[in-house]
């Protein structure tokens, strides 16, 4: 009979595993069948030959023990079917780790296609929605990176004009004016938050490595903002902008919606770790907004418009620890209020 030819429109750009796929998918099936065939058939006529041989030997007089050749025969047959397991296996675990990888963020994670089964096939599947998603986050990256940066110019521009006509009628006091620059402040603040959080997304994109005085980063924000705080004179390796970042949302955050009680401490936590806790004698924020709170533009039910959200600044904080390789957490504080606390790994400063 003649053979009936592959329909399958050829694409050049395609991988040649997904070429004529309905004619592989009984591959791997078939190959595993025969080779676990061989197998048995395999331990079939060995035990046959060993039987025979024992009661051979025993009709001659001679006595054989069975259980060694028992052993041996069942140390034969693991030796055959052990290369039939693991070349299935090693392959399945290859996968499964580029799976693992890709939902942990690292988007360029490819796995490679061996043969010509279905375990191929599926690798290369995966190979290309791994593409398809680097492409489209990457494509959602770089509009809100363009959109933010378009924003910053007609953004200056009203800045300036608002100052030149408030100081050509001499509205610089009033209500109306400085309303309108708040407003434009926290509208640029909103600019630059979406932009480093566009960065913080690309894990292709390294963070700075240097030793980095948290301490003093927390005595100059709490100095700005009048607070009060607590330090150890203690370091961390990791860039600087992004920590300075990651106090100052946690202390505007507490002065927000903590309701004038700010504290702030930085101690050392065994073994190796860095704790960074703001704490605040506010409303308190419930068990289920606990988990959702860094979550970005997240707003509790029953808040309206006038009283806002939590917008990008703790969605940022935990960008910034997940980055250092460090967490957050939210808890409610004993007597009301709430107590955010920062962990990050703790790397000493090697002596000379």
């Amino acid at each position: 009979m003649k053979r009936r030819p592959c329909t399958q429109e050829f694409h050049p750009f395609r991988h040649p595993s997904q070429r004529c796929e309905p004619r592989r998918f009984g591959r791997l099936r078939r190959r595993l069948f025969w080779q676990i065939y061989l197998v048995v058939i395999s331990s079939v006529v060995l035990v046959s030959m060993l039987a025979g041989a024992v009661f051979h030997f025993r009709e001659q007089g001679a006595h054989l023990p069975l259980f060694p050749l028992l052993l041996m025969t069942a140390l034969i047959v693991s030796l055959g079917a052990y290369p039939i397991a693991k070349r299935l296996t090693y392959r399945l675990e290859a996968l499964k780790q580029g799976v693992e990888a890709l939902g942990a963020g690292q988007l360029a994670t490819r796995v490679a296609v061996q043969g010509c089964d279905e375990v191929a096939i599926l690798a290369t599947s995966f190979n290309q929605s791994a593409e398809r998603i680097q492409a489209l986050l990457a494509s959602q990256r770089q509009l809100l990176a363009n959109a933010s940066h378009e924003l910053r110019s007609p953004l200056a521009r009203m800045q300036m004009s608002l100052a030149m006509l408030a100081e050509q009628q001499g509205l610089e006091q009033t209500v109306q004016v400085q309303t309108l620059r708040q407003d434009m402040q926290e509208l640029n603040q909103l600019v630059e938050e979406i932009l480093l959080a566009s960065r913080l997304d690309t894990l292709e994109i390294p963070l700075e490595q240097k030793m980095v005085d948290v301490s003093a980063l927390l005595a100059e924000e709490c100095a700005r903002l009048d607070l009060d705080c607590d330090a150890e004179a203690l370091e961390l390796v990791g860039e600087e902008r992004l920590l300075r970042r990651l106090i100052r949302n946690l202390l505007e955050n507490a002065i927000r919606h903590g309701g004038g009680q700010v504290d702030a401490r930085l101690v050392s936590k065994p073994p190796a770790h860095v704790s960074l806790q703001v704490l605040d004698r506010g409303a308190g924020i419930s068990l289920a907004a606990q988990a959702q709170i860094f979550e970005p533009f997240y707003r509790p039910a029953g808040y309206g418009e006038g009283q806002g959200g939590w917008g990008l600044g703790l969605s940022l904080v935990r960008q910034i620890a997940l980055r250092h390789g460090g967490s957050v957490a939210c808890s409610s504080r004993v007597g009301g209020g709430t107590a955010f606390e920062v962990l990050l790994p703790h790397q000493r400063r090697e002596s000379a």
